[in-house]
């Protein structure tokens, strides 16, 4: 989906398909046919933007043989979706039964990542559409927080380094400029937006950024405004946004609260809780930790990383970030001139949502990523922006 900014500039929003499982091209190109499309069609479009997943595998079809990309291409074309942006997060593995810590693996003090991260930039450029010339990659920031030592981190912001070397190449071989983006979250080297400045000063490329998860922003308690007022003046690009609510408890020393979160604990996903306290932030690494006993004081809320759908509201007692979304989104598009033009809308829970909240078919998980879209198109409205056809 395409909106014109009051500035005259194309915002495009697109929705991520990490919440289809597929490791293989094969699998990629069912994605388009039984998910991607008839999202489409929900919504009434001539064209929908998806922020494709491609895992370890698929990434290494396209970029080994060059006519597996342009049938990508083509079968894209046909079932009328762009792509403008990936998720370079996970690796592999991202629909296996437990995903947990092995999202983070391999971390960019690996050589597997810088080189699953240059095959996605070369995937990019030639899946762009005709008329764009930027494309965008989110990646993990960094490395978990563990075992994360001076020599992992100097391994780290060489291969950025290089990456960076590798996109003024890209650039200049086939003219498509593509960007990358650190993610801050819990638990990670850069946990924060403030955390991602240092990083990213040392490495000195203007196409490596950050990508603003509004989830991630929302469950470490940082300040919208203070966030990106520290971005653009330290001169980090905001490469692209996914738009993403956490679970937000206000009062999580209630009985019937904790209940409540409990439904939430479940064996696939990390869901990194935090609390603020007068000391500064608290947290641990999954929801089932923090309702352990007191591992978290509770006379303040808590929020759990858990990307619950933007359209629906958690049952009461809980409810979700989606405040935080909005004041996001409102700085980033809602100015004179927008600080990114990518957004992506990542709910990719929605088969680890309590049982009686998961859609039960296909038809189901379409129509719940098109309301969630359909909430994001009004609220880029609202702001002044135009959608396009």
């Amino acid at each position: 989906m395409r909106f014109r900014h009051p500035d005259g500039s194309t915002v495009h929003l697109a929705y991520c398909t990490n919440v289809h499982p597929a490791e293989t091209l094969d699998g990629v190109l069912a994605q388009l046919r039984d998910h991607c499309e008839p999202v489409r069609r929900r919504l009434g479009r001539d064209r929908l933007g998806i922020g494709l997943w491609l895992a370890k595998d698929a990434a290494r079809a396209l970029v080994s043989d060059p006519s597996a990309l342009r049938g990508l291409r083509t079968e894209l074309d046909r079932r009328g979706l762009e792509v403008v942006t990936l998720n370079g997060f996970p690796y592999e593995g991202f629909g296996a039964e437990e995903v947990k810590y092995r999202v983070y693996k391999p971390d960019w003090a690996d050589p597997e990542r810088l080189e699953h991260t240059t095959a996605l930039a070369r995937v990019l450029a030639g899946l762009l559409p005709d008329d764009v010339t930027r494309g965008t990659i989110s990646t993990l920031p960094l490395a978990w927080r563990t075992a994360y030592d001076d020599r992992r981190a100097e391994a780290a912001r060489t291969a950025l380094a290089t990456l960076g070397e590798r996109l003024d190449a890209l650039q200049e071989l086939t003219g498509r400029d593509i960007r990358v983006g650190l993610e801050p979250e819990p638990g990670c080297v850069v946990e924060t937006t403030g955390d991602a400045l240092a990083p990213l000063a040392a490495i000195g490329h203007p196409r490596i950024g950050i990508c603003v998860d509004t989830c991630h922003l929302a469950t470490s308690f940082e300040d919208p405004h203070t966030a990106l007022d520290a971005l653009t003046a330290a001169g980090v690009p905001v490469v692209k946004s996914q738009l993403s609510a956490a679970l937000h408890a206000e009062h999580p020393h209630l009985p019937e609260v904790r209940e409540a979160l409990a439904a939430f604990d479940e064996p696939r996903f990390l869901h990194q809780t935090r609390v603020g306290t007068a000391a500064g932030l608290r947290g641990t690494d999954d929801l089932g930790e923090a309702l352990t006993g007191d591992a978290l004081p509770d006379a303040a809320p808590w929020r759990a990383h858990f990307h619950v759908p933007l359209h629906a509201e958690p049952a009461a007692p809980l409810t979700s970030t989606l405040p935080v979304l909005k004041s996001v989104l409102t700085r980033l598009v809602g100015g004179p001139r927008p600080l990114t033009h990518h957004l992506e809308v990542e709910t990719y829970t929605w088969q680890a949502l309590p049982p009686e909240l998961r859609p039960r078919a296909r038809n189901q998980l379409a129509d719940g990523i098109a309301a969630e879209l359909t909430l994001a198109r009004d609220l880029l409205t609202d702001l002044g922006l135009k959608e396009l056809p």
